[in-house]
């Protein structure tokens, strides 16, 4: 994106306890007969924030669309539009018998979902990429989907798991953090792909993953979250979370976000600089990174884990490269808070709002989609969860 304008920074403090008296007062408070038409929506004033270009593009967001399974976790998303003029919309889910947190690190699928416009709402298709052996990389678990196509070929970039005990599904009580099933599913995340020449597969899935990680290096204990660009000659510009080894339980240091190339997708990739674009002492933490590239360079959104890069608490921040390599915040980073607005004229405080993704048509970022959660915030806190799209107003203007 071009052009992007200043915003001041919300601090974190603020946010919080912003948020917090809020829903204290909107829980108190029945709902007006007219807003129950709505299941999503809490009234209370919307916070100021003075954003960038990508902030005050962002449209409302139909209450139906996006993609919802009750008896599943649904937790991030792909869009790219088919050949057969449909938008295919790849997801990460699991049962909710299972706790959401860790439960995505162990018994998550990637499912194929499709619709007639960008906005949904989405229809569940088929399971694009499930488990196979445990003696596979991903055996036990799929999730972080991003899709590309190249020429004939569809590209599913992935994070996948295993893990050596029974099935995690039969043992519910045994999936929480800290556990063997948490430790271990975390330590084998990786990052792969899957081909296809058809958007509803079926996906050839590789034996190996593309970025593995390495003793002594800032990817030494997983790689996951890929956000890629695929380029017209069939080479790949990657940024990636890692994290690093530690001695110490939880046996892993914070989360980091790396830069990886490859002449061709499939490989091989290699990881290009020896320390870390994003840390908490460079710019600050974030994870869940967005790439893509226009005619002025690369630009990632992602979210603001701690608040300290645009000072607002896990609200999404942008920056911009001209090489991948080297980076600069926007002037104003802050992009999204976790605010949605509907079409109904309603607006929402999501107890999470994560995981973006964007739709990039005719070279233009068009749609942006989010995970997201209600409650008040907190994984332990949220009853239900599905993904949104929404549409950036201005795109193409």
């Amino acid at each position: 994106m071009s052009n992007m304008k200043a915003s001041n920074s919300i601090h974190l403090c603020s946010v919080l306890s912003v948020s917090l008296l809020l829903s204290a007062a909107c829980s108190s408070q029945p709902k007006a007969p007219e807003e129950q038409s709505n299941p999503y929506m809490v009234r209370h004033d919307s916070l100021e924030v003075q954003g960038n270009e990508i902030y005050h593009s962002l449209g409302r967001v139909h209450v139906e669309g996006g993609y919802r399974d009750d008896n599943y976790w649904v937790w991030g998303s792909s869009i790219i539009k088919g050949d057969d003029g449909k938008y295919h919309m790849y997801v990460s889910r699991w049962p909710k018998g299972i706790k959401f947190h860790p439960g995505w690190m162990v018994a998550s699928e990637i499912v194929h979902a499709t619709a007639d416009q960008p906005e949904g709402p989405y229809e569940f298709s088929d399971v694009a990429l499930g488990p196979r052996s445990p003696q596979f990389w991903d055996g036990c678990s799929q999730f972080n989907p991003k899709v590309f196509k190249h020429e004939d070929t569809y590209i599913l970039f992935y994070t996948g798991s295993t893990h050596p005990f029974a099935d995690a599904r039969e043992h519910l009580d045994e999936v929480v953090l800290g556990s063997n099933y948490s430790i271990i599913g975390r330590s084998n995340k990786r990052i792969g792909i899957a081909t296809s020449k058809s958007p509803n597969g079926p996906w050839t899935r590789m034996d190996q993953p593309i970025l593995d990680v390495k003793p002594d290096t800032f990817y030494s204990f997983l790689t996951s979250n890929p956000t890629p660009v695929v380029h017209d000659d069939g080479s790949v510009l990657l940024i990636f979370k890692a994290r690093q080894y530690n001695q110490e339980f939880p046996y892993h240091g914070g989360m980091l976000l790396g830069v990886a190339k490859a002449p061709h997708y499939t490989g091989p990739y290699t990881v290009v600089m020896d320390e870390p674009i994003f840390s908490d002492e460079r710019f600050g933490v974030v994870e869940d990174p967005f790439l893509w590239q226009d005619e002025t360079g690369y630009h990632m959104l992602a979210k603001d884990q701690h608040g300290k890069v645009g000072g607002v608490f896990q609200g999404g921040i942008l920056a911009h490269s001209q090489d991948g390599l080297a980076w600069t915040l926007d002037e104003n980073p802050t992009a999204y808070t976790k605010m949605v607005k509907w079409v109904d004229g309603t607006e929402r405080q999501m107890g999470q709002l994560e995981r973006v993704q964007g739709l990039v048509q005719d070279g233009k970022l068009t749609h942006l989609t989010f995970a997201v959660m209600d409650g008040r915030g907190g994984f332990d806190d949220g009853k239900n969860t599905w993904n949104i799209v929404i549409p950036l107003e201005d795109a193409g203007e």
